[in-house]
């Protein structure tokens, strides 16, 4: 693919995937980084680096348009942001010690799992 077609293709994604972030609350890893490794031709490692790196912008362009119509609760939101902090220093750490097919079958199912959760749950409500 030239590099023309990949930064339309990246732009375009991108713009779904900021719709998506904001229409169900997710984004980068869910979206991103399975884009990344399967239609980029990244390693597992360097779409999660990517992925982590594209979700600040997102998140603060979301959380302020969230903000100025009253949703979300702030104080709960920065004390949970700062223990993810911290836990993100350790999930990086411990994502690098790992081989990276190790690391994409784990991601792999996380995922899996998530989606069969809410699979059961939805189907529960009815």
């Amino acid at each position: 693919m030239s590099t023309l077609g990949l930064l339309v293709l990246l732009i375009a994604f991108g713009a779904a995937a900021g719709v998506l972030a904001g229409l169900l609350g997710v984004g980068g890893g869910i979206l991103l980084v399975p884009f990344l490794v399967l239609v980029v031709g990244m390693t597992q490692h360097e779409a999660e680096a990517t992925s982590l790196l594209v979700i600040l912008p997102t998140a603060i362009a979301a959380s302020v348009a969230l903000r100025r119509r009253n949703v979300g609760d702030l104080p709960t939101a920065l004390a949970v942001g700062l223990v993810g902090a911290v836990g993100a220093v350790a999930g990086v750490l411990l994502a690098l010690a790992l081989d990276a097919d190790v690391l994409r079958l784990v991601f792999a199912v996380l995922l899996a799992f998530v989606g069969v959760r809410l699979i059961g749950d939805a189907r529960a409500v009815r």
